[in-house]
């Protein structure tokens, strides 16, 4: 779950958008751009997951897995779009849960597979064998 909040935090932040470098310092003008920035970012990964449920994730991503959030793969494809003659998707609802998990190295993979999960035992019953 960390790791999901930091990809979001690193791709609004300065992995796609580069807010920190706009050195707009106007509230009025922050605000019209952060609103563009999160239409922006709702468009894009939802273009991403798109790019994911029709398997064509290989495309923009290199990685034999999922190694880039659905935001930088939705921006990639959305370049090609532009720049390639690919096709623009129909707009998709968000998933709930991540069809497929994003590690940023084999390391993050193996330690997120091989934690413990713990779950809440509501009920044991023993039976006279």
């Amino acid at each position: 779950m960390r790791f999901r909040i930091e990809e979001l935090f690193l791709d609004s932040k300065s992995g796609a958008f580069q807010l920190e470098e706009s050195k707009i310092r106007q509230p009025q003008a922050l605000e019209r751009l952060y609103l563009v920035v999160a239409l922006t970012l709702l468009f894009a990964t939802a273009h991403g997951m798109a790019v994911q449920l029709n398997g064509l994730r290989q495309r923009v991503d290199p990685h034999w897995e999922r190694g880039l959030s659905y935001l930088k793969i939705g921006i990639r494809w959305l370049k090609g779009v532009l720049h390639k003659g690919r096709d623009l998707f129909a707009p998709i609802p968000l998933f709930s849960q991540n069809i497929q998990p994003c590690f940023a190295s084999k390391k993050k993979r193996r330690e997120y597979y091989d934690a413990i999960w713990f779950t809440r035992i509501s009920e044991v019953k023993c039976s006279n064998i």
